[in-house]
């Protein structure tokens, strides 16, 4: 397998760069523009996965129209409130959470009753946090944990004689550009003081266990909470509203509420009432009460069935952005483009299977990160080869034209003065010589086009040299192998004796040019020649501007032949009987070199035998 380019190297170096600088980033917090991607395709995740039941760990009693109209008014008077937690207390709760805010003060009746209320049974009240921005961001980079807890302005808390008797939390979520809840943060601060999450205060009285904060995540008795940055616990929506059990509070006040949605359940009280509650779009319904947002959070706290997005699985993102656009640009700049296409999109798909069966396991694997990481590479990849494409595509149609141009070389003069020449073809007596480069083919797929290139024309030079030297006509070059012809454009009496010495001038040069070049090339490649004399029929193939002055025939045939009865019986040149007979016997390869025969021979896809003489220079 050949080494990868230096383009590739460098490519591959930029593509892991990148990546690696999203991914850092990503671990440190967030990314806006990634972060925007990404609350969309977590929306499709999720609608992919579908609803689910939650467990049966939490009840929302809701304060709806219904419960207006039966109550007179909404806000509800603190009486009728009372009324309420006193019902659902009677059924044995774990602990209510009551989600409303309990900040001005009502008659004082009412706040009376209401304190008597939640002194007599466990309560967790609601307050809130107001920040500068609707979206809580973490501004300070300091590595101590709790610097990086969403910073409010200040607190919204209940009346001090409703704290004096129950305890409460910061019910804050935090959303996305879109509003979409993406997450509950577990703790909230403001100045030096530290509060936990609504959430997190209902769970710890409900299960009677202590909550921990350690440096990277929060303990609730020897159960530990996967949280992200900032200790923010991602939400998992189990479906549209009323997918949590929902009970109209008119129940409580009516003295009908069930025993077995209540008993040994968390009840959230929240408003649902129309204009009067929170609601939030979510990938599952546009307008999700408030209340059920939160009863989603303490039901992953209780149940451990939310998301896991901590800072182990941020280096799994990380991984993922250095990783699989690397693989992606380093298959697309493999040689084998089609190949390299085929398997790089394999990838994204096994990167697309892995990453939704993460999250339908409860893993939240970012998927805007690593496409963000893979679309830009991938991009200047894809036109840098384009680029690079047409570049060397308008080089070998130079080059082509280049070479399209060297028709007969020799026959330039008699064309110039005559341009019918050989408009109609003729007979006539030629002789025919063609040499040819062994083992071209392989060394050319070892050594490169640039190098092919070069041997190439320093071949074409030295055939060039001799042929127009001994009076020839190259009528083709064909690769690595040359047609030349004696005998046009009209024969001559010394067109044999000059096709033999063209014979041995050639077997010389390649010789010399050969040994010349270097160890590792020269011990591939030789070189063939085969010649023969007889009748050919010259003419021109083609049409318009693309014309070529070739000759057809037996004799042609057997001179290609030839060839193999050199490399066969290991001779550097393969002569006819009739060729050597036309030239006499002064001819050149009778003076040099060693010529044994005449030996008949048969010929591949030629009937009878070749009386055929075979030359090899001495030592």
């Amino acid at each position: 397998m050949r080494r990868p380019s230096p383009q590739t190297l460098i490519a591959l170096i930029l593509t892991a760069v990148w990546g690696l600088g999203l991914g850092i980033a990503h671990l440190h917090g967030d990314i806006p523009v990634v972060d925007a991607a990404e609350a969309t395709l977590t929306n499709l995740r999720n609608s992919f996965g579908g609803s689910r039941q939650p467990p049966d760990l939490v009840t929302i009693v809701a304060i709806d129209d219904d419960t207006s109209r039966l109550a007179g008014r909404y806000p509800l008077p603190r009486a009728t409130l009372a009324r309420i937690i006193d019902s659902i207390a009677a059924l044995g709760p774990k602990t209510i959470a009551l989600d409303v805010i309990l900040v001005d003060p009502g008659d004082e009746a009412g706040d009376a009753a209401l304190e008597q209320s939640l002194r007599r049974t466990k309560v967790v009240l609601a307050a809130a946090g107001i920040f500068p921005e609707s979206r809580q961001r973490v501004v300070d980079d300091s590595r101590e944990p709790l610097a990086r807890v969403p910073s409010a302005l200040q607190f919204l808390e209940p009346q001090q004689r409703f704290a004096d008797v129950a305890a409460f939390g910061i019910v804050n979520v935090q959303t996305d550009k879109t509003g979409t809840p993406r997450f509950v943060p577990m703790l909230f601060r403001s100045g030096e003081r530290i509060e936990p999450s609504f959430s997190l205060r209902v769970v710890s009285a409900a299960t009677g266990e202590q909550t921990t904060v350690i440096s990277d995540h929060i303990k609730i008795g020897d159960r530990s909470v996967h949280t992200d940055s900032g200790y923010l616990m991602p939400l998992s929506f189990y479906g549209p509203r009323g997918t949590i059990r929902t009970i109209s509070a008119s129940t409580a006040l009516n003295g009908q509420l069930p025993e077995e949605a209540i008993r040994d359940h968390v009840v959230v009280i929240g408003a649902t009432v129309t204009g009067g509650g929170d609601v939030f779009p979510t990938p599952f319904d546009p307008v999700l009460p408030g209340a059920e947002v939160i009863s989603t959070s303490i039901t992953h706290l209780i149940a451990g069935d939310g998301l896991v997005r901590d800072r182990g699985v941020r280096f799994m993102d990380l991984y993922f952005a250095v990783g699989l656009p690397v693989a992606i640009v380093g298959l697309l700049c493999w040689r084998h483009n089609t190949i390299g296409l085929a398997t790089a999109l394999c990838v994204v798909l096994a990167w697309l299977a892995i990453n939704i069966a993460a999250f339908k396991h409860g893993i939240w694997l970012s998927a805007a990160l690593p496409i963000a990481a893979a679309v830009p590479p991938v991009l200047f990849c894809g036109a840098a080869q384009l680029w690079l494409g047409r570049r060397q595509a308008t080089r070998f149609a130079e080059q082509s034209e280049r070479l399209q141009r060297i028709q007969a070389p020799g026959l330039a003069e008699h064309l110039a003065r005559d341009a019918g020449l050989l408009a109609k073809p003729v007979h006539q007596e030629a002789a025919v010589i063609f040499l040819d480069i062994n083992g071209f083919t392989g060394l050319s797929e070892a050594i490169g086009p640039a190098a092919v290139r070069e041997l190439l024309n320093t071949f074409y030079n030295l055939v060039d040299e001799e042929v127009t030297a001994c009076g020839g006509a190259i009528t083709s070059f064909m690769g690595d192998g040359v047609m030349i012809l004696f005998g046009l454009p009209r024969p001559q009496p010394a067109d044999s004796a000059d096709a033999a010495r063209c014979c041995i001038r050639l077997a010389g040069r390649m010789r010399g040019w050969i040994a010349s070049l270097p160890e590792a090339i020269a011990s591939r490649i030789g070189f063939k020649i085969g010649a023969h004399f007889g009748t050919i029929v010259a003419s021109r193939l083609g049409s318009g501007n693309r014309q070529q002055i070739t000759a057809t025939g037996d004799t042609v045939n057997v001179a290609s032949r030839l060839m193999e009865v050199a490399a066969g019986n290991r001779a550097e040149i393969a002569i006819s009987d009739d060729l050597l007979l036309s030239a006499g016997g002064d001819s050149t390869p009778f003076q040099e070199g060693s010529l044994d025969g005449p030996i008949e021979t048969s010929l591949r896809g030629r009937a009878g035998s070749l009386a055929v003489w075979l030359w090899r220079s001495r030592p």
